[in-house]
């Protein structure tokens, strides 16, 4: 596996799983290594249905998760569908999102949809809308510290 030497994007995904099915990185690195032949979970992370972010593939490393960007991006997953995330998923993918836009300043955070035709609905809701709604004027930790820490 090579390192990646630059990194301009974010790339949200889904693992189009069932709403009763609760994946974790373990067995979606079971399914890219034994299935598709990976040589790592493709994932750099993972975002189970309780809001658990789980590490996958090294964030130093080139991930194996959306073709035309790989080199130049981190993958994030979310297991389930578009129609199907939980409110601590969507919790977890904007902390997670806050941290890598604090590591990489600049990145610009996209859907898989938005680099693979092949995949119109990855992860089956507009990242870009989201990110416009989630991250302009709103802030979600200083909301949850003023209200939960006084």
């Amino acid at each position: 596996m090579r390192k990646r030497t630059e990194t301009k994007y974010i790339v949200v995904h889904c693992a189009d799983t069932p709403p009763e099915m609760d994946v974790d990185a373990k067995e979606i690195k079971r399914w890219h290594v034994e299935e598709r032949k990976f040589s790592d979970i493709g994932y750099h992370y993972i975002i189970k249905r309780c809001g658990t972010l789980e590490p996958g593939r090294n964030v130093e490393l080139q991930g194996a998760h959306a073709l035309a960007v790989n080199a130049s991006s981190v993958g994030c997953c979310l297991v389930g569908r578009g129609d199907n995330f939980t409110k601590d998923q969507y919790l977890s993918l904007h902390n997670i999102i806050q941290t890598l836009m604090d590591m990489y300043p600049g990145v610009e955070v996209i859907g898989h949809s938005d680099v693979e035709p092949k995949k119109p609905y990855c992860p089956g809701f507009n990242v870009k809308q989201w990110m416009k709604k989630e991250f302009s004027g709103f802030n979600v930790k200083r909301w949850m510290k003023e209200k939960f820490c006084g």
